[in-house]
């Protein structure tokens, strides 16, 4: 059924799913025709629009921007497709296309699905750093040699013809998307972004105001919020709020009676050596367990409260010496799919240009300095794309928007999702999930709540949807692995 309908659908289009490349003048767009992507069941449309490089110089370099087309189920559809921004910043849209096409497909029936690999992800002008797959895990935990990495990856990125880091900003890519738009003729679209993507939906909305229809936001990344900065204060406040719904839950108040001086003497007693277990081989090695390592070690599994319910057995642990429990927490999210693969390049080009501080002011303290002094330092070097200070605004919003935040979030907390609405005016409505960490578009009925927003007619409708399914939304118990039972009185031991 799936495939008679693509036919139908682009029988008249040319057969064409190029590579994407830079090239120098000026090179024709390739419409949407049937192809087949990784991770989808059935055919979908693969298209692309050529762009300059560099928006100033439109007879320059350009490259292709891909998107693939979900074409919707029903043969009467809406001329609203919805566009899906992913996060990162640096994640490919189209890989995540099939992990997220199950979160639409109540809008899929009557919509149109476009999923973009934003400028310098995917195979849209990649800036692709050497994984870290096959290193040994003393390596792979090695701050130092990380940012060598990184550092060796920038001079490689500028060789690529494609390699001019300023041209990669959410502004840019935003106007790319319009593109997309304009290529798929649809007067208007709605659009759904999560985490970085929320940020890239809502400068398409201050750029493209007319051609929005409904706006969904998972997890709120302001265009102001200064990542490397605000990260360090959101993860702190989402470890301590760990910390106390420990202490207020009896079973893990009692397991773990120390958490939060055992969370400071790891902290305090850092470096120290230690034996851990590499979770992807099995093999025990010895590495050094600094402050930076423990910091990223609890950030990860913050993001899903799952994860995080690990974490109270796993610092008990590392207080007794035995890491191998954090270290495996800290690798967990994601699991090294390919799906959430993070195009690096693209990454810092991004942070550098809209979120960096002045390098040259002092690093805040606690956690933050952790997850700024990295970014500082490649950020000095890093060439820096020009931002408008309109980038910063949040002018009224013309159409309904929803946004979503979880409780526990590390990242993008309510307290983003409230400026941001409120900003954005009477059009903009705010649902705080209790318990949900980063995303919550794949929580219980999110997902209809988020078809309802998008498929009412009338916007006091959508703005009206229904919400309360989310209200109760419980935090995991916090785990305990199994143990052994204790002999029975009297048993011979």
């Amino acid at each position: 059924m799936r495939r008679s309908r693509i036919l139908r659908w682009a029988a008249w289009l040319p057969a064409l799913w190029l590579a994407s490349v830079a090239t120098a003048g000026a090179a024709e767009d390739a419409a949407p025709a049937a192809c087949r992507v990784k991770g989808l069941k059935h055919e979908v449309l693969c298209g692309h629009v050529t762009r300059a490089l560099d928006p100033a110089q439109p007879g320059g370099t350009t490259i292709a921007v891909h998107y693939v087309v979900v074409p919707a189920a029903a043969r009467y559809k809406r001329a609203d497709p919805v566009f899906f921004f992913a996060g990162g910043p640096g994640q490919s849209a189209i890989a995540l296309a099939g992990s997220v096409l199950p979160l639409f497909q109540r809008l899929n029936h009557r919509r149109d699905l476009v999923f973009i690999d934003q400028r310098g992800t995917g195979r849209s002008a990649p800036l692709a750093c050497d994984a870290e797959d096959g290193l040994p895990l003393a390596q792979r935990l090695d701050a130092k040699r990380g940012l060598a990495r990184l550092t060796a990856c920038l001079a490689s990125l500028r060789e690529l013809p494609h390699g001019d880091l300023r041209q990669y900003t959410t502004s840019i890519a935003m106007a790319d998307a319009d593109a997309v738009r304009a290529a798929l003729g649809a007067p208007q679209i709605n659009l759904v972004g999560g985490s970085y993507g929320t940020r890239a939906a809502l400068d398409y909305l201050r750029q493209f105001p007319s051609r929005v229809r409904r706006v969904v936001l998972d997890g709120v990344a302001p265009p102001d919020m200064m990542l490397p900065v605000s990260m360090g204060q959101d993860v702190e406040a989402a470890l301590a709020r760990l910390f106390a719904d420990c202490e207020r839950e009896p079973a893990c108040s009692t397991r773990h009676p120390r958490l939060r001086k055992h969370w400071q003497e790891l902290l305090g007693g850092a470096p120290r050596r230690a034996s851990v277990v590499d979770p992807l081989d099995g093999q025990t090695t010895e590495v050094s367990i600094d402050a930076d390592l423990l910091a990223t070690a609890v950030r990860g599994p913050l993001y899903a409260p799952g994860l995080a319910a690990a974490l109270p057995f796993a610092i008990d642990e590392a207080a007794a010496g035995r890491y191998s429990a954090l270290v495996g927490l800290a690798g967990a999210l994601g699991g090294g799919a390919r799906a959430v693969r993070l195009f690096e390049g693209m990454h810092f080009s991004v942070v550098c240009a809209e979120d960096a501080p002045d390098p040259s002011a002092s690093p805040t303290s606690g956690l933050g300095a952790v997850y700024q002094r990295p970014y500082a330092a490649l950020c000095r070097d890093w060439p820096r794309g020009s931002v408008s200070p309109a980038f910063r605004d949040l002018p009224t919003s013309p159409v309904p928007v929803l946004a979503f935040s979880g409780t526990l979030d590390p990242v993008t907390p309510p307290r983003h999702g409230e400026r941001v609405v409120k900003a954005l005016g009477p059009r903009a409505r705010h649902v705080v999930v209790p318990n949900a960490g980063h995303g919550v578009m794949a929580i219980g009925c999110t997902r209809e709540v988020m078809h309802r927003f998008i498929d009412a007619e009338d916007e006091a409708q959508a703005l009206a949807v229904d919400a309360g399914c989310l209200a109760r939304l419980p935090r995991p118990p916090a785990f305990e692995p199994p143990r052994p039972a204790p002999p029975p009185s009297g048993a011979a031991r």
